[in-house]
């Protein structure tokens, strides 16, 4: 059960990864007037480039803008029109934070006061059908983690209920010789966070061999090079395996604790 949460743990680490690899691969494209001169768009390049919500940034001046075109239509439209219509632009490209569509309208209604920009263009329909898309996505996994977490509450509790209930006449006996409730206790309990431990790193292993074989085979599709993430991951593994096993156990050696002697046959 640890290893199917560890699972959904990655899916949902690299789910989120994926989604601010598009947002930030959405560009808004900066039109700057065609009477610019070239170091005034570098100026303006690197103050754009500093700003805090700005990844990178790219120029395109007029005379690559045209080749890009050439390629995209497949045929050279500058050799019927006789010159060049197309604008020189900055592309600006957002970290994902700021890529809902309220920091993008400022961002754009910013980048308009400069005086070299003639406008400004992003793919609004677009962004707008990704964040709605990113937000379905994100309440179907918090639907599924839940439900799978309480699987997994449920199957661990039943199956460390099983053990306890097999060694309860022992603790009926060390009750009647005067062990108090720590003391029997304490064994239940200390096996129960080595069990925990020793899960939780079956699972990782088990994990980290699944996202090699994985990463070999799509690696485009599937990765994380989140190093600090994948810690907590393991982490929270290892540490829900513990708290877990620990309160499972502690609840079913409490309640044999306090059952009469005739109900043990039960």
């Amino acid at each position: 059960m640890l290893f199917l949460l560890g699972l959904l743990g990655l899916v949902i680490i690299n789910a989120r990864e994926l989604s601010d690899y598009f947002k930030e691969s959405l560009s808004l494209s900066v039109m700057l007037k065609e009477n610019s001169k070239e170091a005034d768009i570098i100026m303006l390049q690197k103050d754009l480039a500093a700003k805090h919500y700005v990844k990178n940034t790219e120029y395109i001046s007029k005379e690559q803008a045209a080749v890009n075109l050439k390629e995209d239509l497949g045929e050279d439209f500058l050799s019927f029109m006789g010159y060049n219509p197309l604008l020189p632009s900055i592309d600006i490209f957002l970290f994902a934070d700021y890529t809902h569509p309220d920091s993008v309208l400022s961002i754009e209604k910013y980048i308009l006061e400069y005086p070299l920009v003639e406008e400004v263009y992003f793919q609004e329909s677009f962004l707008h059908l990704l964040n709605e898309n990113v937000r379905k996505v994100s309440f179907f996994l918090m639907i599924f983690s839940g439900l799978l977490l309480f699987i997994s509450l449920t199957v661990i509790n039943n199956t460390i209920r099983l053990s306890v209930y097999s060694k309860r006449f022992l603790i009926n006996t060390m009750q009647l010789v005067g062990a108090t409730r720590t003391f029997i206790r304490k064994p239940f309990l200390s096996r129960s966070v080595v069990h925990g431990i020793i899960a939780g790193l079956i699972s990782i292993i088990l994990i980290m061999v699944i996202l090699y074989f994985v990463e070999q085979e799509f690696y485009l599709l599937f990765t994380l090079q989140d190093v600090e993430l994948l810690l907590y991951l393991f982490g929270g593994i290892i540490t829900l395996g513990v708290v877990i096993n620990y309160i499972s156990t502690f609840i079913s050696v409490n309640k044999y604790l306090s059952i009469s002697e005739d109900k043990l046959y039960y």
